[in-house]
């Protein structure tokens, strides 16, 4: 019987990680309800800010601002790279580190200088065994951060671009389009205006609106040098917002495969566990009846 006593503790065992997991893929579910939330209360205040931009992109040409500022050969680019502080999310971090080395790679073939930015432990530890070197390490993002900490990381990158030490910024993160649906984009933030090809990629088009008979107050430049920041930090702080929220999809369906594969295992044990202790137990009285036939 010692098999079967073996099979019993793989059981227990089995049977144990299945409460784990069960219980990460609750807890994964609430937060991911949570997250969706503030997804979708943060959307109007972004469609908003991109509408006002856009009835304005007409003035672009016209005016002179350090965030406006094209470079036909970029020279430095920073990247933003949104990963998670923790593992168990199944393809999560793998997606956006896979994607994120390969732009890396291809900027660098065009002979441009990259400098990385990581949210997350498990990005920071990619590029660590990569030993490709991080500008920034960002570890106290998660489920309830809040928009002061996007504003940090947005003013950084305004002040980094503004000064001419990056000729473009752009975020590698995961984007959440609905709750069957989350994939890694890779998308420019700065200049600003070369991210608009994304969001009217994933939001419906509308009819396009002659701005021309507008009249601004004050002057258009300072209209548009007081807004781009906010652009910059609204997209930043969206992305990281959709970016925890698939995490914590992606950590409740791994969390759910996890628990309905080790309940079929721990019938699978059980049954062969049965089948084991019965072979015993045939055995053992096969052997008690030929002790009395002897004996008789």
């Amino acid at each position: 019987m010692a098999g079967a006593k073996v099979l019993k503790k793989r059981i227990a065992v089995v049977r144990n990680t299945r409460k784990i997991t069960r219980t990460m893929e609750m807890v994964s579910t609430a937060k991911s309800k949570r997250m969706v939330t503030r997804v979708n209360a943060s959307r109007p205040y972004n469609e908003k800010i991109l509408e006002i931009m856009e009835s304005m992109e007409h003035l672009a040409g016209e005016t002179v601002l350090p965030l406006l500022r094209t470079t036909e050969t970029p020279h430095r680019i920073g990247i933003l790279v949104v990963t998670a502080n923790r593992g168990l999310c199944g393809g999560y971090n793998a997606n956006v580190l896979r994607m994120a080395r390969n732009r890396i790679v291809e900027h660098q073939k065009l002979g441009r200088e990259v400098e990385i930015v990581v949210i997350g432990k498990k990005g920071s530890a990619y590029f660590k065994f990569l030993k490709l070197p991080m500008k920034q390490v960002i570890i106290d993002i998660d489920d309830a951060f809040q928009y002061d900490q996007a504003k940090q990381i947005a003013d950084s990158f305004i002040s980094d671009f503004s000064m001419g030490h990056y000729d473009g910024v752009e975020v590698i993160s995961t984007i959440y389009v609905s709750s069957v649906l989350q994939k890694p984009i890779i998308d420019p933030i700065l200049p600003v205006g070369t991210h608009k090809k994304d969001e009217s990629s994933r939001a419906p088009k509308k009819e396009k609106k002659n701005h021309s008979a507008f009249l601004f107050e004050p002057d258009p430049k300072f209209i548009l040098k007081r807004i781009l920041p906010h652009v910059i930090r609204a997209t930043i702080f969206r992305k990281i917002l959709e970016a925890v929220t698939s995490e914590q999809i992606f950590r409740r369906i791994a969390m759910k495969n996890a628990s309905d594969n080790a309940g079929e295992m721990t019938k699978l044990l059980s049954r062969t566990y049965n089948r084991k202790r019965q072979a015993g137990i045939t055995q053992e009285l096969a052997e008690i009846v030929s002790g009395a036939d002897a004996i008789g």
